[in-house]
């Protein structure tokens, strides 16, 4: 493909996909203030709503055999929504707060599945093991988020009778799914008076048919622009598509930071990165053979794993993540760039 062909196909699918996973996103996030979706699930299905251009995008370029690309947007995307979601959020708000049992309830899932998703890229655990263990860290997670508050009480109730106690695991949980926002409870009064459920769901399936649409016709025109002005794989898919993928999950990540909904907003982001390595690596791995990683593709899963703690260390402080702590996440998303760009 010319580049005179190929920079429009890029700019015209890169605003389809963009606009079409903001719609989908709205879409969702109404859908869930109308039927009272807690937190955690509103979280959920915002990264899932949000996530389409990053996966749609890795799993296009993995069928095409780039997995230089594939992978780089996965991983440059894992990296981004961390630094563009959480640290821009706290850095603009003041501050990213949560409660600890809401953050525990998000941050052992996203730490595993991103070990888990490392360790096949690294090539030390097999896919199918990959695979199984996923399942075993995701079903608990689904059930418990979409099951609710009411399923993790009565589990509770259950084991302990009467004399249950509040501080235990079970109990905290259930708290934590608990939380429902003012701001939610708006939304779900305005979106009664507007489009019926199933219109909202007819337009949910269109919006998901542009986005992957309009991922294939960016990663294809990406490709053929990388080629021509030699850009790598390398960049092409972490500094280049992963971000402008991500922006979608940005956007909706700053509006949750500012509006105060540390709970969703941090589901959003760790959801959002699970999806990522879930359907962008682990399960792929299962039908395709992914290239072994170079020193430097090694370096930058490192890194993001560091970046993964140390936002979870920072949001279990006893104020949440401040300023201080945002500006160094973001600080260390420019050294993973760095790490890319050398």
């Amino acid at each position: 493909m010319a580049p005179a062909a190929a920079l429009p196909l890029f700019i015209a699918s890169l605003a389809i996909t963009l606009l079409a996973a903001r719609s989908f996103a709205r879409r969702l996030d109404r859908l869930g203030a109308r039927f009272g979706f807690p937190e955690a699930l509103v979280g959920l299905l915002t990264a899932l709503a949000a996530d389409g251009p990053e996966v749609s995008s890795a799993l296009f370029a993995l069928a095409r055999g780039e997995h230089g690309v594939g992978v780089g947007v996965v991983v440059g995307s894992n990296a981004f929504n961390l630094a563009a979601m959480i640290g821009l959020s706290a850095l603009l708000a003041g501050g990213v707060r949560l409660t600890r049992d809401a953050l525990l309830l998000e941050g052992l899932v996203g730490v595993a599945v991103t070990l888990i998703g490392g360790a096949v890229l690294l090539g030390w655990l097999a896919p199918l093991g990959a695979a199984i263990l996923a399942a075993a860290v995701l079903l608990p997670y689904l059930l418990v988020v979409i099951g609710g508050s009411e399923l993790l009480a009565h589990a509770h109730a259950h084991a302990h009778g009467r004399g249950a106690n509040p501080n235990h695991l079970l109990a905290r949980l259930a708290r934590a799914l608990e939380q429902r926002s003012q701001e939610a409870s708006a939304r779900h009064s305005r979106a009664d008076a507007e489009n019926p459920t199933h219109h909202l769901l007819a337009l949910v399936v269109v919006d998901v048919a542009l986005i992957v649409a309009g991922s294939a016709g960016m990663v294809q025109a990406a490709l053929a622009l990388g080629d021509h002005w030699g850009i790598s794989t390398a960049i092409l898919g972490a500094v280049i598509l992963a971000p402008l993928t991500s922006v979608p999950n940005a956007l909706t990540g700053v509006r949750l930071g500012l509006a105060g909904r540390g709970a969703a907003l941090v589901g959003e982001a760790f959801n959002s990165n699970t999806i990522n390595l879930t359907a962008g690596v682990i399960v792929p791995s299962l039908f395709i053979a992914l290239a072994s990683p170079t020193a430097s593709a090694k370096l930058e899963l490192g890194w993001l794993l560091g970046m993964t703690c140390w936002c979870l260390a920072a949001l279990a402080r006893g104020g949440g993540m401040r300023r201080p702590e945002a500006a160094a996440l973001i600080g260390a998303y420019g050294g993973f760039l760095a790490i890319v760009l050398r």
